[in-house]
């Protein structure tokens, strides 16, 4: 399966469960509005912070979904290097499996869809 099958059918699934639980939805997204406003760090910044947390907690819809993110902040491969060099150099070899994943999502995500 692709990382762009994976993070549309991750979406699927979250408006399913969104459906079900709608407050909980609202909260969460008011959750990610307040964390993701502009401050100190700009949007790219958070979302390097949030790839970083998504690697070593090993959750490859996250990895996949601000990969995507990134991509559209204006990172590049370099950066995302960066960052996933820092997931291993704290998370050891859990989070150099979920780097991987996340360089594949990456390079998938930068070809045109088929």
């Amino acid at each position: 399966m692709t990382y762009r099958q994976k993070t549309a059918d991750i979406r699927s699934e979250l408006r399913v469960l969104h459906k079900l639980n709608p407050e909980t939805a609202k909260g969460f997204q008011a959750l990610s509005a307040g964390a993701m406003t502009d401050g100190a760090l700009d949007k790219k910044s958070r979302e390097f912070v949030a790839l970083a947390i998504a690697v070593t907690q090993r959750c490859e819809p996250c990895v996949a979904l601000h990969v995507e993110a990134l991509m559209k902040a204006g990172a590049t491969r370099e950066e995302v290097g960066s960052v996933l060099a820092m997931c291993v150099q704290m998370g050891g070899g859990p989070a150099l499996m979920y780097a991987a994943h996340a360089l594949a999502a990456w390079d998938e995500f930068s070809t045109p869809a088929a």
